[in-house]
């Protein structure tokens, strides 16, 4: 009998189980995989080691930093500062036909290039901000209002809003088209306000050091472990089902598998399970290795978000596998690495919106062509951008919406999950709750302190959370 079953060895399990295994609670982490991380993990192939899902961390302060998600989630993990190796962003960008705007972990860049760019709206940002700063988003509830149109109420010109909802919804939009206000002011306070950085090695660092926590605290991580079902005696789990048929029971159940699918583990089909649609946005991503570092090619970026028209399309592609009209490029390479501790090869990563029904429906060997076909696409739709890279690339590797769908669990291969979250992470049981994408929080510190904060407010008691 444990305290407490965690589903899912992502980054917001993780961090729940070594939030509870402080207070000296039995806490098991359950992975279906041979791995740990979903979609945040990294592999070794032909000798080279590859991130998948982190291109930096968003919400980045520097050391010292008393108040933000970061230094709050390092304050209840017990983690220093120093243990990540946090290394900065040089600058980024958000790029459309008619302007381009760099901005940096220093909001004064993004100020002065809206000065430069779009000199009317100067003082209309800055009122923006104003509105956006007195929120953090951990425990500040807001009306779903329209980002677009809250935004819209603040600048006139149309370009600059799309521009600057761009990089807030391709880093966690999980809806088509739009997100709320409340969500957008999250991640315009985690990108601008705050800041990109990586640890100076990769995912891999944070999930180690995760890890070896959790097991130093006495909890029990299990692999090849997949919960089949959840079992409901009357309004509470009374076990869970694991794949091989067995059974563990414990007083709280903490699910990161998602909204829809800890509701399918439970064979639920009341009308509160409906209550929340699968989401729908997917992506193809590409990597691949030079024979020299970007800067050598003219990219100084460390994260450029383009968009070949006006108009941002946010949206799942209805005819095409991928949608390459924008997207994102990263390039692990360009961050403020201290002692030459960076990647050893040049590297880029292009990101995309993808289809993952049509990705589903193809056979064996068409989806590898099409993977060398989508490739191929976001590279040319890429170049348009950036520096042409394509006669220095030495290593590539692809995946697509099957890919996520397999490590995540996730319908649909959504990355952000279900559009419509959970913000209080409680079921219609009274010892179930969710923590991760579909309670509400995205990207790598808001994963965590999804996981954190639910584990604080269902599974510990109250003044032991304190």
């Amino acid at each position: 009998m444990y305290d407490v079953l965690i589903i899912g060895a992502g980054m917001s399990g993780l961090a729940a189980g070594v939030r509870l295994a402080q207070f000296g609670l039995r806490v098991c982490i359950l992975e279906r995989h041979t791995t740990i991380g979903g979609l945040n993990s990294f592999y070794r192939r032909d000798g080279r080691n590859y991130d998948v899902g982190l291109h930096a961390i968003t919400n980045f302060q520097p050391k010292g930093s008393k108040h933000g998600p970061l230094p709050r989630l390092l304050r209840q993990l017990r983690f220093s500062w120093d243990e990540f190796e946090w290394t900065p962003q040089l600058k980024s960008a958000v790029v459309f036909p008619a302007a381009r705007l760099d901005f940096s972990n220093d909001l004064t860049m993004l100020e002065s290039e809206i000065v430069r760019a779009f000199p009317s709206q100067a003082d209309s940002f800055r009122r923006l901000v104003d509105a956006i700063l007195p929120y953090d988003g951990l425990e500040q509830p807001r009306g779903r209002e329209s980002a677009r149109a809250v935004f819209a109420q603040y600048i006139s010109d149309p370009l600059l809003v799309e521009m600057l909802l761009c990089p807030l919804l391709y880093y966690g939009g999980a809806a088509e088209h739009d997100t709320d206000f409340a969500q957008a002011s999250v991640m315009f306070r985690s990108i601008f306000l705050e800041g990109f950085a990586r640890p100076a090695q990769g995912v891999r660092l944070i999930l180690k050091l995760l890890v070896r926590r959790f097991k130093e605290l006495g909890g029990e991580l299990r692999l090849r472990a997949g919960v089949r079902r959840i079992v409901i005696a009357g309004e509470e789990v009374h076990h869970v089902e694991l794949d091989d048929g067995v059974d563990l029971q414990a007083n709280s159940v903490l699910s990161s598998a998602g909204w829809c699918e800890t509701m399918q583990l439970c064979g639920e089909q009341s009308a509160l399970c409906e209550q929340v649609s699968p989401g729908q946005l997917s992506f193809v991503e590409s990597i691949a290795v030079l024979d020299c570092p970007p800067q050598a090619l003219g990219h100084p970026y460390s994260v450029l978000f383009f968009n070949d028209s006006g108009r941002f399309h946010w949206e799942k592609p209805r005819h095409e596998l991928t949608d390459v009209r924008s997207g994102v490029v990263c390039s692990p390479n360009n961050f403020a690495y201290v002692d030459d501790n960076g990647p050893k090869e040049g590297m880029i990563r292009m990101t995309a919106l993808a289809n993952f029904d049509r990705w589903t429906a193809l056979t064996g060997g068409e989806y590898e062509q099409e993977k060398v076909t989508a490739r191929e696409a976001i590279y040319a739709s890429a170049v348009r951008f950036v520096p042409d890279f394509r006669p220095h690339v030495v290593a590539t590797d692809t995946f697509t919406p099957k890919t996520i769908r397999h490590f995540t669990g996730h319908d649909n291969g959504a990355v952000y999950g279900a559009p419509q979250k959970r913000r209080d992470g409680t079921t219609h049981l009274r010892n179930l709750f969710v923590c991760g994408s579909d309670q509400g929080w995205v990207g790598i510190v808001g994963a965590m302190m999804s996981g954190v904060v639910m584990a604080n407010r269902h599974c510990l008691q109250p003044t032991v959370a304190r």
